[in-house]
Parts: C-alpha cells; structure tokens; sequence
C-alpha cells in the first residue's frame, strides 16, 4: 500500500461516464471517459440502457487505475455524481432494469402533466418540492412505467420493483445489491420530496400512484453510504460522497456564499445559484431545490435548467455532419464575425426555464441565400449563451441580489469563443477555473471530508487559482438588439407540436 492516498470520482452524465482520480491538492491525477448510447424510440423520447450506463461507469474506473501508478488500496472513498432526474426501475430480487432509464430530456409525460395542471395541483406540487410541474421531473416518469409496461404495476404494488435516479442505480450495483439509497439533492428533484422536510411526501405519491416501497432512503450528500463490492474493483472502498451533477458542480466551484452563481455547460446547461439557509419561492419559473447537505440545518439554490447545450454542438456533429468533431465548432464559427441574423433555438425537446413549454420545438430562422455553415456554427454557440442569458436574467429578480460574475465549468466551457459571447450577453465577468472538472471535484470533495482526507471547508483546495476571466466587450444597445432578437425567435418556437395534448384522461 502507498502512503499517499487519493478520491476516486465517479461522473455519470447524460452522454459519457467518467472516472477521475483527485489528490490532496485537488489536482486530477487520472481521468477515463467513454461515451454510451443514446436512444430516440419516438420524437420527443430519450432513453439510455441501464446496464450500459452500469457497465460504462464500472469500465472507466477499473481504466483510470489502470492508467496510473495508483493502487484501488489507495483511493480512500469513492465519490459519485449523476445526470438527475433520469428514472431506473429494476426488479428487488434480480437487480434487473424492467425498462430502459428514462432520460431527463424525455417529454413523453407531457400530457399527464397538463392534465395535473389542469386540475389545479401545479401550486401544491410547487409548494411542496420547489418545482414546476414538468415532464423534466422523475415522478411522471416513474408513473408512466409502471402504467404503460404491462405488469409492472401489479408487481410495484407487491413490493417487487425498485426506482432509482442514476446515483441508487449505481450505489446498488456498486455495493452488490445491499444499499439502496439517495441524496438530497437527487432526492429534491424527483418532484416527491418535501424540501422542507427532506422527506419524501406521502401525499404526492397518492397523486402520482407510486408505491412507497420503490423509494431509497435519502442521505446526506456528504456521509457513509456503502462499501463498494471488492470484486468491482479488487478492494472495498467506502462510498462517501454523493451528490447530482449541478449540485455537484456548485460545490466544486465552492460557491458557499450567497448569491454566487455557476454555470455548467454540459449537455444542457443549468445556471444554479446558492441561497444558503433562504428558501427562495420563485416568480420566474426557476427552480428551488437543495444543495449538497455535509452538516447542519439544510441548505436551498435557486437553479434554471437549459435542456439543450452542449448537445447542439452534438447535433450539428452527429445529424448534420457539418463538424467532424464538437472541438470543431468554433474555429468554424469564427470564420464569421457574428452570425449575420442568423437565430437558432435548441428546443429539440421542448424549452425549460424561463419558458417551460415541452410542446416547443427547434427553429433556425433569419437565413438568407448568403447564410452558410459558419453562420450557423456561430448561431449554434449564441444559442447556448443566449439561452443560458434568459435564466440569469429571470434570477436576479427571484433572489434580488446583483449578480457580480459567473463562474463557469464542463466541457463546453473550453470554448473561448463561447465564454467571451456569454459574458458579453449577461455584462458581466465570466470565470473559467482552472480545473473546469467542477461536477467530479465537487463529489470528490464531498466524499473526502467525510474521511477526513480535508478537515474542514477551509481546507479545500483553491481551485479558482490561474482562472481566466472572459470581459464583457460589447456595447449595451449592440447586447440588447442580440437578445431582442433571440427572444422574437424563442416565441416563435413555443407550442409547436400539439398532439399530445389534451390526450390524457384521469383513470
């Protein structure tokens, strides 16, 4: 056994499974990435196979030791972040999936969503979870499982069936079927917790008809949660620190103070402000749900959730071929100084915050005959900070607090380009750490202060240390005919499709 001792960060997204060793230092010493497929069995439908997402994640970790000179024997405790709100069933007995993980994205439930609003429950949901009703949420997902697969509802009723969000998928399979649990905050976005209990809520899974019995136990985010099997990964490592991804990322980015903000841009991008011991009811359709729990009292953000980031980079690489690979994107959209008009709205799955219409739908509109692959690439790259801009916006007036920056991190935020419109569009400084792996960082701290590997908050490492800070450059009425611009575009998007609705009837 070596005397120096590392945290093993598991960060299991929505397009990749990572493995990422930290030191002390909060310097990454190992890191493994494999992508996993995604599934479209109909418009409007995400899926992933759960088992690939298992094996993914178990594969990368074996690689990132194997990689290095570090031994499992070292790696003190394991730390796991997730994609949130994606929705497992297996069965209790077999540890077998029912279904295919219904992704985040997926907008099938659409309809028993308007039919929950429609009967007035929306403001007691919102009250309870911090949440807008919305297929986004992991409740309806778990619903129309157990409704649409035939005979699962009479097995959820015998006790028989598990629901899990990626995190208790893993932990499951990681502790060979003994410990079936979650965290706050995967737990807070399920829309079946009550945020101020920390509890789930008896009452909402009435309304949803979801079994009790299903649900893991809720945790603290930083804590003892399990010992990973040794024949995963040749020794038993404690499992310590659990968090979702966004909540995840706020902590790396040590946003401990109220009113700081991130910004990651993943597949989509989720703009999540800290609000310390205040929950804080929006008036702008943003989301209110918990952050990462080490001790104490709970503590709350305020969060507004892009659907569609960095997957129209993937798009454009994947359905269109115009790229050949997402680095690509802005060597080509700098071929043009600005997108000449050009307005792209990602609604492939309909909008989220501050819009929240699943019956939205992509658009490109402002071409002319002089509109080429360039000046989409640059609309591609404004859409993501346009639409990262509309949260922001609505934010500051939820929390009445002035934003002073935004620190940034995930994969598209190596995207010079991308960085310096998105500090020109929000007019404020946009901060880009050094060590942009803030969702892996974040678990990995979490884990490491339950086993002492930090003692303290303070002893964090500073991540923020040779950061680059992107300024805003363009003049105020050159920003505001951009984003008068974007939002004509965005309204033209909005209730596209209208075939699911008005579809679902009360049983």
């Amino acid at each position: 056994m070596g005397n120096t001792k590392y945290i093993l960060a598991l960060d299991q997204g929505t397009t990749s499974s990572r493995a990422i060793i930290f030191d002390i230092s909060g310097n990454i010493k190992s890191i493994s990435q494999q992508e996993f497929g995604q599934l479209f069995p109909e418009p409007g439908w995400v899926e992933h196979d759960p088992m690939e997402i298992w094996n993914s994640q178990l594969k990368v970790a074996k690689d990132v030791l194997s990689n290095c000179a570090i031994s499992a024997t070292d790696i003190l405790a394991i730390g796991i972040a997730n994609q949130r709100e994606t929705v497992v069933v297996w069965d209790r007995f077999t540890g077998k999936p029912v279904y295919n993980a219904i992704v985040w994205q997926d907008r099938r439930t659409s309809p028993f969503c308007e039919y929950i609003t429609a009967s007035g429950l929306s403001d007691l949901i919102t009250s309870k979870t911090g949440l807008v009703v919305d297929p986004y949420f992991s409740a309806t997902k778990i619903r129309w499982i157990l409704e649409e697969v035939k005979g699962l509802r009479a097995r959820a009723t015998a006790g028989d069936l598990m629901f899990g969000t990626v995190d208790s998928w893993l932990v499951w399979n990681l502790t060979s079927q003994k410990v079936h649990s979650t965290d706050y905050t995967n737990a807070s976005r399920t829309m079946m917790a009550n945020i101020h209990t920390v509890e789930w809520d008896q009452e909402l899974l009435d309304l949803y008809d979801i079994p009790f019995s299903m649900l893991p136990e809720i945790k603290s985010s930083s804590g003892f949660v399990g010992i990973a099997d040794r024949k995963w990964l040749g020794t038993e490592i404690p499992i310590c620190g659990v968090s979702g991804d966004q909540q995840a990322a706020l902590f790396g980015q040590k946003c401990f103070t109220e009113g700081s903000v991130k910004n990651t841009y993943g597949t989509g991008c989720f703009v999540v402000m800290f609000t310390g011991n205040n929950l804080i009811t929006s008036q702008t359709k943003m989301l209110t749900s918990l952050a990462c729990h080490v001790d104490g009292d709970p503590t709350y953000i305020l969060e507004g959730s892009v659907f569609n980031g960095g997957s129209t980079v993937q798009w454009l690489r994947d359905q269109l071929g115009i790229i050949d690979s997402s680095s690509q994107i802005e060597e080509l959209a700098l071929q043009v100084s600005d997108s000449d008009g050009v307005y792209f709205v990602p609604a492939f799955t309909g909008l989220g915050a501050p819009v929240w219409d699943p019956y939205a739908r992509g658009l490109i509109v402002g071409m002319t005959r002089a509109t080429n692959k360039s000046h989409l690439a640059r609309a591609v790259l404004d859409s993501i900070a346009h639409q990262s801009a509309d949260v922001i916006e609505a934010m500051q007036v939820d929390s009445n607090m002035n934003i002073r920056e935004l620190r940034v991190d995930g994969g598209a935020s190596r995207n010079d380009t991308l960085m310096q419109i998105q500090a020109d569009l929000i007019e404020r400084d946009v901060v880009r750490p050094k060590i942009i792996e803030s969702t892996a960082l974040g678990v990995a701290y979490l884990a490491g202060l339950e086993v002492g590997f930090w003692k303290t908050l303070e002893a964090l490492p500073r991540n923020m240390d040779d950061q680059t800070v992107f300024k805003p450059s363009e003049s105020n009425l050159s920003t505001r005919g951009r984003r008068s611009e974007w939002s004509k575009a965005v309204k033209r998007s909005l209730s596209w499709v209208d075939d699911g609705r008005d579809t679902f009837s009360n049983p």
